[in-house]
């Protein structure tokens, strides 16, 4: 046999003996330590996106963000930096913050009273798991064995004895067994498991076609977080990306979901990228259903629609996009274009080409800033928007005459929000503009679709530092105004609805079914009208698109305490800025971007969290989850964002770990 793939586990010190040019004295091993000789590579069970379960040979010995990388490789995802694995949470993981978990106030006195080092060092641990299943390293577990003659039902290692097949299944009598059938403990849908070797023999189990229906203990085992502080709640599970999944409690034949943990897409492609793109579409779909993010009834419609479009385009063959002939036109074009708008400035302001004229938005629209104890009276002013700056004056005659405005608001750093409801002819912007007193809340309304996408493409631009010169604005109004129009409902719908069997369960969140029993089929299906030309990756990525113009969409939460203060706060974690949010109502207290950001530390000793900005420092504890969950989002946002076509794609996972680990 070839040993090449054994090492030295080290359960007393939780840690893997590596080194393998060091002596077992340097290492600090004494002569009554406890070694376990096993193999790095293990079978893993890996709940994708898709909530399918896949046994994958993982590396147990090497961090996990290389695990996640080397597991993408063979599933056939490019930038793997943007997923991880957590472990799987149950409901009661939604009742109580990380240190008041029942199972974790027991662990936390057995360690204090055998002063012994924790060994589950993110702190998370399932509650009614198997032995050694998502669980913490120091409850007494079967013993690792190394070459056991016969295998049996409980043992927790693959034997040396016996013959693994590369997709990490064992192979017995010719034919090939999942663990769940032979293994007497749980194991979440194990009859349902896959392994590579079934997918890549598969056409219809590919990644890139997830099953319309998913089955029925995965669909049964997923949460729905009812407030903003269970949604936080969820957060607790993620694995810590500097640790080997070993070092973080998990064991052989374990549970892991590989999610996409930073919501910071780069480069979605879909002549390469099949596989990825229906894992993103697959996610967003299950955090809508499972109302882990809000939306409008005419949004969740819409996203039905898109649903029933992308089930019905799955049976029906798709046009091959060719990878070949097209790239370097693309690539051409793509330079031609940005040299066009480097040496041209935007093209906003049709028929001009000066690049000397600053481009500028101005239009009537309605104002309102609301008050304590009076109601929001809106008023009609003449709006300009340009250089990140939106003026008000009271009429365009005095604009044109130099008067003074009535208001004057810089735009860099606010937030954001659509408040839109088109069966009403709704068309807002909420504003949360930075103040020495926080954020102040303001509102404007305007008067068609056209002029919102105009308005709200501008405003968002802006909240990122960006004018309307910048070459992306029109690209902004068109995805804008596509969003909108997809929301509109069709006079009749494209299919009979007797030709189709739909359950409202699979497409609409609970609380939405609810509300439309009785018509919802004919609602869906009116909607899908909008949608019914799409093939197959264009509906799901119009689903990504939409999913992506939510106003929630990529924030992850967490419960803290600011220093200084006693009540619990929110702090919401998004790709460009951190956010301190109130916990009731998710009302932006105050917003930092990450471009003011100096720098960002840990107190490991207190789990106390320091990040320094421009304008001063913020101090708090984490109270949902480790704070080396908060530290490896922002310093893995900030890798994400170190990104671009000019720059070596080559990952760079030293520079990963420097920015996510802490410790350096």
């Amino acid at each position: 046999m070839d040993w090449s793939d054994h090492a030295l586990w080290w359960p007393a010190r939780n840690t893997w003996l590596t080194r393998t040019r060091s002596t077992l004295d340097q290492c600090g091993v004494q002569a009554d330590a406890q070694l376990y000789f096993t193999p790095m590579h293990k079978t893993l069970r890996v709940q994708l996106p898709d909530l399918r379960y896949l046994d994958c040979r993982v590396d147990f010995s090497i961090k996990t963000f290389n695990a996640v990388v080397n597991l993408c490789k063979e599933l056939g995802m490019r930038h793997p930096e943007e997923l991880s694995f957590c472990k799987p949470l149950e409901a009661n993981h939604l009742k109580y913050n990380l240190k008041d978990m029942p199972c974790n106030k027991k662990r936390n006195s057995d360690n204090r009273s055998k002063n012994s080092i924790p060994a589950d060092t993110n702190t998370f641990i399932a509650s009614h798991s198997p032995s050694g299943s998502t669980g913490s390293l120091d409850k007494t577990n079967p013993p690792l064995m190394c070459a056991p003659v016969t295998p049996n039902r409980h043992q927790t290692s693959t034997p040396i004895s016996s013959p693994v097949s590369q997709s990490g299944t064992w192979k017995r009598n010719n034919h090939t067994s999942s663990f769940g059938e032979m293994n007497g403990s749980y194991s979440p849908n194990a009859n349902n498991s896959l392994t590579l070797e079934m997918l890549n023999g598969s056409m219809e189990s590919s990644l890139a076609h997830s099953p319309a229906h998913p089955s029925p203990e995965a669909r049964s085992r997923l949460l729905r977080p009812r407030t903003l502080v269970e949604r936080a709640r969820m957060n607790v599970a993620w694995l810590d990306s500097s640790l080997s999944i070993m070092e973080q409690g998990v064991r052989e034949f374990d549970t892991l979901c590989l999610r996409f943990k930073f919501y910071s897409f780069y480069d979605l492609n879909p002549k390469y990228d099949s596989v990825r793109i229906n894992q993103i579409y697959e996610q967003a779909k299950w955090q809508l259903l499972n109302e882990e993010l809000d939306c409008t009834e005419e949004e969740m419609l819409m996203f039905a629609a898109l649903q029933v479009q992308v089930t019905l385009q799955s049976g029906v063959p798709q046009p091959v996009l060719d990878n070949s002939s097209t790239v370097v036109e693309d690539d051409i074009d793509a330079a031609l274009t940005d040299l066009q708008v480097t040496l041209e400035g935007s093209h906003i302001n049709s028929g001009h080409n000066d690049i000397t004229q600053v481009p500028e938005l101005f239009d009537y629209l309605r104002f309102s800033k609301p008050k304590k104890l009076t109601l929001k009276a809106t008023k009609r002013y003449w709006f300009t928007c340009r250089d990140l700056h939106l003026t008000l004056y009271k009429s365009r005659e005095e604009a044109a005459q130099g008067a003074e405005p009535i208001h004057h608001i810089n735009l860099r750093g606010c937030e954001v929000t659509p408040e839109v409801n088109i069966a009403q002819g709704k068309y807002g912007i909420k504003l949360e503009v930075p103040s020495a007193d926080g954020m102040t809340e303001m509102s404007i309304r305007c008067d068609s679709e056209e002029q919102y996408a105009k308005w709200m493409a501008a405003c968002r631009l802006a909240a990122k530092g960006r004018s309307l010169a910048d070459s992306s604005y029109e690209s902004e109004v068109k995805s804008i105004e596509a969003f909108l129009q997809m929301q509109h409902p069709a006079p009749a719908p494209a299919i009979n609805p007797a030709s189709l069997d739909i359950n409202p369960d699979d497409y609409v969140a609970p609380r939405f079914a609810r509300k439309m029993k009785g018509k919802l089929v004919q609602r869906i299906l009116e909607a899908h009208a909008n949608v019914k030309d799409l093939p197959l990756v264009d509906a799901k990525m119009s689903y990504i698109k939409a999913w992506q113009s939510l106003p929630d969409y990529g924030i992850s939460l967490f419960i803290v305490k600011f220093m200084g203060h006693k009540k619990e706060e929110l702090l919401g974690v998004a790709f460009n800025r951190l956010m301190r949010m109130d916990i009731s109502s998710g009302d932006h207290i105050k917003t930092w971007r990450y471009n003011t950001m100096k720098a960002w530390n840990v107190n490991w000793e207190v789990k106390h969290m320091m990040v320094q900005f421009e304008d001063g420092n913020i101090i708090f504890s984490c109270l949902s989850a480790d704070c080396k969950v908060i530290h490896e989002f922002i310093g893995g946002y900030i890798f994400l964002s170190m990104r671009s076509k000019e720059a070596n794609q080559t990952l760079n996972e030293e520079m990963f770990h420097k920015l996510t680990g802490g410790w350096v």
